[in-house]
């Protein structure tokens, strides 16, 4: 059984300490032994809540002596992406945190980076490809062929329908869409409830339906 930690204190990163747990419930044997949390917040340094304790930040993390799975628990494509890249400790690993309730229409299609989050009740179809360190919160769907980069953040109930290809460092807001065989590039904002029926121009955010550049 390996030590994992959380990094990231707050609210999002209980949750994935409490999917740890989960994911610990669903196997005979437990596969991760949860030691706490790190967080660069300095008021946090030290202090616990119901599921752990605030065990430094990323100084202590890269000062790790011992090996650690971390998630890196972030909503934020971009404060995500600098996070992970100051994690510079080789004893550092990062693990796909997926859990029991995620379907898998074909498993053996699916390719998975490290360090992605997949949560409750999630679809993946076959042959898709996921990168490195993206977030896919619960009821989220990916379809047939689609292809998603690193350090997205995809919030609860999202679609990304079939031949859909994403860059890096997007955020899709809550039960938004993106129609098939779209392209999404990098900093994207899709706002919650938006459909996209077009291509999503780096930098650029979308409101509506049909989603329309709103900045």
């Amino acid at each position: 059984m390996r030590d994992i930690a959380v990094y990231g204190a707050g609210g999002f990163g209980c949750e994935i300490a409490c999917l740890i747990k989960l994911i610990n419930e669903s196997f005979r044997e437990a596969r991760w032994n949860f030691i706490g949390f790190f967080d660069d917040n300095e008021e946090l340094r030290g202090v616990s809540n119901k599921y752990g304790k605030v065990l430094g930040g990323n100084l202590e993390l890269n000062a790790w002596s011992t090996s650690l799975d971390i998630a890196v628990a972030i909503g934020s494509p971009n404060i995500l992406k600098c996070a992970v890249e100051k994690i510079t400790n080789s004893k550092i690993t990062f693990p796909n945190i997926i859990a029991p309730s995620v379907d898998f229409l074909d498993k053996s299609s699916i390719q998975l980076g490290k360090g992605n989050i997949i949560c409750n009740k999630s679809v993946l179809s076959c042959n898709t490809a996921l990168g490195n360190f993206n977030l896919l919160n619960v009821f989220t769907q990916l379809g047939h062929d689609s292809k998603i980069g690193n350090y997205n953040i995809i919030m609860p109930s999202v679609n990304i329908s079939g031949g859909v290809i994403v860059g890096d460092c997007n955020l899709f807001g809550v039960k938004s869409t993106v129609l098939q065989y779209k392209k999404i590039g990098n900093n994207v904002n899709i706002t919650p409830g938006s459909v996209m029926m077009r291509n999503g121009k780096d930098g650029k955010t979308y409101l509506g339906n049909p989603a329309r550049v709103f900045m």
